[in-house]
């Protein structure tokens, strides 16, 4: 399954897990990497030197390539980006921003600089800024979302780019991978599917809650604030979304999400605290190492391809 992704990037398996805040952590990381794929670190709004130690974290576990991912937005970033420099990080990934202002520094210090977008203005805008490639993240996924699906999303973003493209949104299985093959991206990210891998140490109430989820479980709040996140309804997301069907102010829906996610991932409170997962959650049911994860996703994939080979004949 060799593609430009896989090329650039040293990996034997066009899979790139997402960086997920508070979940993707060292262990996760140098799992995914283990195994064949890009494993990347969660960088979220920690401090620089906590993001230092997980790194070496999977340094110590792994001698394959892995990345970090940058939330831009965080009061951290600028030390963050410093420290990726300092520990030799071959690949950055960057979501919540433009990594423009890092981009000369990164790039001169070799790493392949990656990021999240939600349309094909966004992602002609980054190839023009020198990015190496982009991932094109649909609404379906976990977390902070734009608005356009992954089905058209992709596609256009082939369409409009020179670059390798990553599909991201609503991809738990081999089927999401062959379509996004299929669609023209050179590689997936998945976040919820790597929730319930072994070595994701987010809280057991956490897997619990994204094991037994369906798929109409997965809800949308603060689309009236302009931060729309993409998480699976619990006692928080249904105040919120009462609050804000009722005029709540920004302040208030705000003041809510504090340290929200920090109280799912590590406290277990999956009914107050904010349990991010994408649609495809309800897919997503079985404990499996990320080992077992990748060589299912690619035999999936590879069978997908193969059932529909018949149509070239045609």
């Amino acid at each position: 399954m060799k593609t430009r992704i896989t090329e650039m990037l040293g990996i034997k398996y066009p899979i790139i897990q997402g960086g997920m805040a508070w979940a993707a952590e060292g262990t996760l990381a140098a799992a995914v990497s283990n195994a064949g794929g890009l494993g990347i670190i969660g960088a979220g709004a920690a401090p620089a030197e906590a993001v230092r130690k997980m790194i070496r974290d999977a340094k110590a576990l792994t001698d394959k390539p892995f990345g970090v991912n940058v939330m831009l937005l965080s009061p951290e970033a600028d030390e963050v980006a410093d420290v990726i420099i300092e520990e030799g990080v071959k690949v950055v990934t960057t979501g919540a921003g433009n990594p423009g202002k890092y981009l000369a520094a990164w790039q001169e210090a070799g790493i392949k600089v990656i990021p999240v977008v939600a349309s094909a203005t966004n992602a002609r805008m980054m190839e023009k800024f020198g990015c190496d490639a982009v991932i094109a993240e649909g609404c379906e996924s976990g977390g902070h979302i734009g608005d356009i699906s992954t089905m058209p999303l992709v596609p256009q973003v082939v369409d409009a780019v020179g670059i390798p493209v990553i599909a991201a949104g609503g991809i738990g299985d081999g089927r999401g991978v062959a379509a996004a093959l299929m669609l023209g991206a050179e590689a997936v990210q998945m976040g919820t599917r790597f929730l319930l891998a072994d070595e994701c140490r987010v809280h057991e109430n956490y897997k619990a809650k994204v094991e037994k989820a369906k798929d109409i479980d997965a809800k949308v709040t603060g689309r009236s604030t302009g931060h729309p996140v993409r998480s699976l309804r619990n006692k928080m997301t249904n105040k919120y979304l009462k609050m804000e069907a009722e005029g709540a102010s920004f302040e208030e829906l705000e003041n809510m999400t504090v340290g929200a996610l920090r109280k799912a991932v590590v406290e277990g409170d999956v009914d107050n605290g904010t349990v991010m997962a994408g649609q495809i959650a309800g897919l997503v049911n079985k404990r499996q190492s990320c080992e077992e994860i990748i060589k299912e996703l690619v035999s999936e994939a590879k069978e997908c391809i193969r059932s529909v080979s018949c149509f070239a004949e045609v």
